[in-house]
């Protein structure tokens, strides 16, 4: 029997929609004849994406926000709620990497360590991000009755992964900041809940040296990296009525990777 989503005609932020697991997401959605706001921070791949998701069912507008930014945030949360009356779902995909050793230590010597813009960018716009978002949609589903919030995580930031700190950091605070969000915002009929990829073929995992990937998929039980689109059905899975219960919850979604550790 097919799942009825209940997605026809909500409205649906998907931040970091420009490329990869949040492009793939967005269509997803789309699909399912949601209307879709894609947000990136650039702007290039905005005919494009506004084409793909219309082609693909849903209607559709795209916005450069700058998550890390309260007032752009703001403003880009007001526009999608008055051009389309409410926001139903929040998906806070949107993030990046900058990878690095909390210090290097050669030859008895402090070679280098991580710096203060390394960190900070990261969590920035890994984990300010998603407050930021969900801060300013929070009012509209109240008003609304209800919605769901979406925010990605990692298997990273369930178990810590070398040369990382700032990442983990930030995909573990996700996880914690969910769990908050999922007990404040049951009674207003506000579902959060995380999704925790594993190693996804997307441009930011193909940036990996190919040894390490290689290492990581060798330790993946199923044997191969995930697709972007594996992810975006779990987050839509996530949004429908069909997960009417489920709030509070982070779900790997990693190829048995964490099982396989």
């Amino acid at each position: 029997m097919a799942i009825e989503t209940g997605l026809k005609g909500k409205v649906v932020i998907v931040t970091g929609a420009a490329a990869g697991i949040g492009r793939a997401t967005a269509a997803c959605f789309a699909r399912e004849g949601a209307r879709v706001a894609a947000w990136d921070v650039a702007d290039a791949q905005a005919a494009a994406v506004v084409e793909e998701l219309k082609a693909a069912g849903g209607d559709a507008i795209f916005r450069a926000v700058n998550v890390t930014d309260a007032a752009d945030v703001d403003r880009a949360v007001e526009e999608v709620a008055a051009a389309w009356g409410r926001v139903d779902v929040l998906v806070n995909n949107a993030g990046i990497m900058r990878d690095g050793l909390l210090v290097k230590w050669k030859e008895s010597a402090l070679a280098g360590r991580m710096g203060d813009d390394q960190f900070e960018s990261v969590i920035d716009v890994n984990l300010k991000g998603p407050f930021l978002c969900a801060r300013a949609v929070v009012p509209h589903m109240i008003k609304a009755g209800g919605g769901v919030i979406l925010n990605a995580s990692s298997v990273v930031g369930l178990y810590g992964n070398f040369g990382q700190t700032n990442y983990v950091a930030s995909k573990a605070g996700i996880v914690g900041m969910t769990k908050v969000w999922a007990r404040e915002l049951a009674r207003h009929h506000i579902r959060v809940n995380a999704v925790a990829p594993g190693f996804i073929a997307t441009d930011m995992v193909r940036q990996m040296p190919e040894k390490v990937l290689d290492a990581m998929v060798s330790k993946t039980p199923l044997g191969r990296l995930g697709q972007p689109e594996e992810i975006g059905n779990v987050y839509l899975w996530l949004a429908s009525d069909a997960a009417a219960y489920v709030t509070g919850a982070v779900i790997s979604v990693d190829g048995g990777f964490v099982a396989g550790t």
